[in-house]
């Protein structure tokens, strides 16, 4: 068989990042994840998590960077990472 056959195309990791925020940061917080490329679409929600955002990008070591910085932005507390398969 050709090589094109037996190649499959790398898919992107793709994760849901649930993020706590200190009261009243929603929307500065928000704000801070616009900047960042690899987050695809995030939503301000009610309920435990205050942030949900779609992170999409080639490998785990990208996520973990991504990670590292979405966790340094002030007003985040705390963060729980949903990895899609």
């Amino acid at each position: 068989m050709g090589s094109a056959m037996t190649r499959r195309a790398r898919k992107p990791v793709i994760a849901y990042v649930l993020i706590a925020v200190k009261p009243r940061r929603e929307y500065d917080v928000f704000d801070a994840l616009k900047q960042f490329q690899e987050i695809k679409d995030a939503l301000i929600t009610y309920g435990e998590w205050d942030i949900v955002a779609r992170v999409e990008v080639k490998t785990f070591e990208e996520l973990d960077k991504v990670l590292y910085h979405i966790r340094r932005v002030d007003g985040v507390e705390y963060t729980a990472t949903l990895i899609g398969v």
